[in-house]
């Protein structure tokens, strides 16, 4: 920017210029009295994001300065704007008051006309590291990511800074893109110059991605001298902490959030699925961007935010744990089965308070005395559902261990009940947010200021009395302090010398004076009122280490709760969708009866519509169903709901069917939906591609594969023979569960030569020239693809439509006279004898191959020697 080349910028600009170097690449916040301020570039790109004027002040290298502001009180949700913008701020504060600064010039010896309030950045604002309620979204979590590499793994440290909760984990570097898709962070932080993150990761210096370096940093955060109770972790995953503590190091400027002990997520703890299928089964956010849609959104019946953020995890990693899903499952069941307390615990829930993100925030500094009232207020709350359901019979496993998580807080719910007003304040500066009786001193303090206060109410009716104004008033702000304000008719009398007022200002119609007794007043009330404040702050600063000493404790209550809501809003679901509670088994089966989509579902209801149920069963000798029928017949949506059925069984949640019986899926895959990729050069083709690539790569014989119209980009050749290549690799190579859609009816002839493969389609009939699509799944291939009839319901006109119909005649008659596309395929031999080795080359296509890939500059003379002995004796000898 200009501005960095002026040869003689004033103090303020001096000092904001430097500011603004520190800042790098972020917003600066130029804190100025009651306003945040930003100049030059700053003030244009923040002026069109947040659509406030943009101004000038004064001229910097002959060019007036570009300038914009926004009042420090509601600076929240103007960086709440920024933050979504993409945009990162830096807080510069003043970090001392103009005494301080008038003194530090007395002792450098500069005039105290020219000294200038030191300021200093004291926090950069960035997607990854909110705390402030007013920027989060309370039902998602706000994850922070670090990456590092170590001998081709890749380690991963995630936390979520506004509950503290950390994980430590590890994958190859071709499993990054799932892992991340799972995640889903907010802000993303890589060493610099490395090539594997994304696009809009942050980098960082690659110093601090050392392990040894990792590991001394958690051990300085959690106080202790070893990490093994934590967790057996690896190089690579402390070097992504250490990366991750010095990254949150760098934005607090040295002060550090809640963080709590890392825990060690193994790599196979979950259902795998990467970022084609999480968005293609909309797990958390529909395609068309927000919860609307999406699975989560049809499911999500929790009452607080903390719940919903657990679900969400739940959903983003299903469990591969038979004994904790049935945890989860029991858990839902003790619920569903008892209707009534379970409405009064969501009541109470309810009401509670978000304990994590409180208790997040009075960790970072950046707490009130309302998130003091808040961890009171929760933790009695969890105090007072561990006695009442403690006595619950029949309680399931989980439940017990949830309860043992909610009590042991009695000393500190006490304390914070007698020292805290009930409904605290969320600013501490004004004070007012200690309970009287808690502290004498204070309340004596309190006293003197109100006596004063009564003193000058007092003094008000006397003066009027004694001057004969009725309209005077004693007023207060925050620049004169105490005064007498009189109208401007009335201040002659008050201006005589021997009246006892001292004039001060002067209004439009109004004057206002001063007297000695008043003075005496306000200044008791000005000493009464700091000291009581300074006693609230050292109060507050009390409770604060009380509470940061019990932070594990509190956010293991925290995390309890979450699992209460979670576990009574997947009944809660059930219950209102009556949902079955899935079985789930160590085999290759899928048995599904009565399946449904719940979030198509839930369309159709509030259109007053029901939705059409199917059956899935999948096994060892029939595990590759392939499905034809008409568009919108309803392939898609059976897809879906089976691949989501198997995804809510897994994450403890019972599912939309009349009973399902499901065999443990260890890997999800999805291709349904493909759509161009432009950003990336990928067209729908390409991308239907790479998604059908990964799944071949890493499906196992556990997965479970859906396939929706593979091959449909491109000619119809090549998309049937890719279409059939692909079918036979799943069923022969793979053998896992797969369902296949597909619009190719020459694919119904794998089923002669596929013994696990059989054929089914959506059923439709045509009745007085419409197309009636009934959505019900049938054994056997479909009879037509009623193409032309979907053309003419979707509003196609009836000339084009008639046209296409006389070219689908002809079309029809030379298949009937040829045999079609798929002639010559029923002798095609399987996938599988494919593979033999094929035969020899001749000894003389052996000796030229050998001799193309001779490097004959590379050779010594006794190597090429020996090449000519070798390659005679390969010849076959002369019968001459």
């Amino acid at each position: 920017m200009a501005a960095l080349h002026d040869p003689k910028p004033t103090p303020m600009m001096a000092q904001y210029l430097a500011l603004r170097e520190e800042a790098g690449d972020a917003l600066l916040f130029y804190r100025m009295g009651d306003f945040f301020e930003l100049f030059f570039e700053d003030a244009r790109k923040a002026a069109q994001i947040l659509d406030i004027a943009l101004t000038t002040r004064g001229e910097h290298m002959g060019e007036p300065i570009p300038m914009c502001g926004v009042p420090v009180h509601s600076a929240e949700s103007y960086l709440a704007r920024l933050i979504k913008a993409g945009c990162r701020v830096a807080i510069a504060e003043q970090v001392e008051t103009p005494d301080e600064a008038k003194a530090r010039a007395k002792r450098e010896g500069t005039p105290s006309s020219k000294v200038l309030v030191g300021r200093a950045i004291v926090r950069l604002v960035t997607a990854g590291t909110l705390t402030e309620e007013a920027l989060l979204n309370p039902r998602r979590a706000n994850v922070l990511v670090a990456l590092a590499e170590l001998r081709g793994t890749i380690g991963i440290a995630s936390c979520d800074v506004s509950t503290g909760a950390m994980v430590l984990e590890e994958c190859e570097t071709d499993r990054l893109g799932a892992a991340l898709a799972r995640l889903s962070p907010s802000e993303v932080v890589v060493p610099e110059d490395w090539q594997h993150g994304p696009e809009e990761a942050i980098f960082r210096p690659r110093s601090t991605f050392a392990s040894d370096a990792g590991t001394e940093r958690l051990k300085a955060v959690h106080g202790v001298a070893t990490l093994d109770p934590f967790g057996d972790f690896s190089r690579a995953m402390l070097a992504a902490a250490g990366g991750l503590v010095a990254y949150l190091e760098h934005v607090g400027r040295g002060s550090l959030p809640l963080l709590l002990p890392p825990v060690l997520r193994a790599a196979e703890a979950g259902m795998a699925m990467d970022e084609a299928t999480r968005a293609s089964l909309e797990i958390l956010e529909a395609t068309t961007g927000g919860r609307a849609g999406s699975l989560i959104g049809a499911v999500d019946r929790c009452v607080t935010g903390a719940g919903a953020r657990l679900l969400a995890e739940d959903l983003s990693a299903p469990l591969l744990d038979i004994a904790a899903i049935e945890a989860r499952l029991a858990l839902v069941q003790f619920w569903r089965d008892r209707p009534i307390e379970r409405a009064q615990l969501r009541d109470i829930l309810r009401a509670i308070p978000d304990l994590g993100r409180a208790l997040g925030r009075v960790v970072a500094g950046r707490g009130s005395p309302r998130d003091l009232g808040q961890l009171r207020d929760g933790l009695s709350e969890a105090a007072r559902l561990h006695h009442w359901l403690s006595g619950a019979p029949d309680r399931p496993a989980l439940l017990d261990e949830v309860l043992a998580r909610l009590t042991g807080h009695g000393a500190l719910t006490d304390w914070l009940a007698r020292a805290l007003v009930p409904f605290p304040p969320t600013e501490r500066s004004s004070g007012g947010f200690i309970a009287d009786g808690y502290d004498a001193a204070l309340d004596e303090l309190r006293a003197t200021s109100g006596d004063a206060r009564r003193a000058i109410a007092a003094m008000e009716a006397r003066y009027r009395e004694e001057t004969g104004i009725a309209s005077l008033k004693i007023r207060h702000n925050g620049v004169l302090g105490y005064f007498i304000e009189v109208g401007a008719r009335h201040a002659d009398a008050l201006m005589a010398p021997d009246s006892g007022f001292t004039h001060r200002q002067t209004m439009a119609g109004a004057v206002r004076f001063n007297s000695l007794k008043l003075h005496e007043e306000a200044a008791r009330i000005a000493e009464a009122g700091g000291h009581a404040l300074a006693a609230e702050e050292a109060h507050f600063e009390e409770l604060v280490g009380a509470v940061v000493e019990a932070r594990e404790a509190i956010a293991a209550t925290a995390a309890a709760l979450a699992r209460l809501d979670v576990g009574a809003a997947n009944a809660e679901r059930a219950a209102e969708g009556d949902w079955c509670r899935p079985e789930l088994a160590e085999d290759d089966g899928l048995a599904i009866a009565g399946g449904r989509h719940p979030v198509v579902e839930a369309a159709l209801a509030k259109a007053g519509e029901r939705f059409v149920a199917n059956d899935c069963a999948l096994a060892e000798n029939n595990r590759l169903w392939l499905i034809g029928g008409p568009n919108m017949g309803g392939k898609s949506t059976f897809l879906r709901q089976n691949a989501l059925i198997v995804l809510l069984a897994q994450a403890g949640c019972f599912v939309p069917a009349s009973s399902a019986r499901i065999g443990l899926v260890d890997r999800l895959f999805s291709r349904v939906g493909a759509a161009d990729n432009l950003a990336r050069g990928r067209s729908t083709f390409m991308v239907e591609m790479v998604e059908t690539a990964a799944i071949l790569a890493q499906a196992t014989q556990r997965s479970f594969v859906i396939l929706d119209e593979v091959g449909r980009g491109t000619s119809t050749y090549d998309g049937l023979a890719l279409a059939w290549a692909v079918a036979e690799a799943v069923h022969s190579q793979i053998r896992c569960r797969c369902l296949f859609a597909t619009h190719y009816h020459e694919l119904a002839r794998l089923a002669e030569t596929c013994e696990a493969l059989s054929l089914h389609h959506v059923r439709a009939r045509e009745w007085q020239g419409d197309l009636v699509l009934l959505h019900e799944l049938a054994e056997g291939p479909a009879d037509r693809s009623y193409g032309l009839a979907v053309a003419r319901l979707a509003g196609v006109p009836a000339t084009v439509v008639n046209r296409a119909k006389t070219v689908l005649e002809k079309l029809e008659a030379t298949r009937e006279a040829t045999g079609g596309i798929a002639a010559g395929l029923g002798d095609l031999p399987l996938f599988a004898a494919m593979r033999a080795e094929p035969a020899p080359a001749s000894p003389e296509k052996q000796l030229a191959e050998a001799l193309r890939a001779a490097d004959l500059d590379a050779l010594t003379p006794r190597e090429a020697l020996d090449l000519l002995y070798e390659w005679k004796r390969a010849l076959p000898r002369s019968k001459g």
